[in-house]
């Protein structure tokens, strides 16, 4: 009995003790994750990273909500033919169960002359839901 106690309480709790101690390490392979939907032109993915109450803030559009929106802003995008060079953390500040996020990326996007790498920056507010770590505000501008 108690060796199954042992092991209820390290499948339960430890990853939850892991994730807490760091969640840089979850957040860049967030990120990776996010870029492999981008590029396989999976928006569905791209909004399940996103807390259910999420929004998007896009450079010069209205703020976009919930997940449903979120889906259809990210596939507008990639049926623009965009996609996704580089996405980078930077730098991670965690604090309970809200963590802030300091990034970069590269955008390939297409026009009329051929495709141009466009350099941005970002900010996401993450908010964990339990043991995973949701992107909750997200918002970028370009250089």
């Amino acid at each position: 009995m108690k060796k199954l106690l042992t092991i209820l309480f390290i499948s339960i709790f430890l990853p939850t003790v892991a994730l807490a101690a760091d969640p840089r390490s979850h957040i860049e392979e967030v990120a990776s994750n996010f870029k492999d939907a981008f590029n396989a032109g999976d928006a569905a993915t791209i909004a399940s990273f996103y807390s259910e109450d999420a929004a998007l803030f896009p450079p010069g559009a209205d703020r976009v909500d919930g997940r449903p929106g979120i889906q259809a802003f990210w596939q507008g995008a990639i049926d623009a033919g965009m996609t996704m060079v580089d996405l980078s953390t930077i730098e991670v500040d965690a604090r309970s169960d809200i963590a802030g996020e300091i990034g970069a990326f590269i955008l390939r996007v297409p026009g009329d002359t051929g495709t141009t790498d466009v350099e941005g920056q970002y900010i996401v507010i993450w908010k964990r839901d339990g043991h995973a770590w949701q992107l909750h505000r997200d918002i970028w501008n370009t250089k």
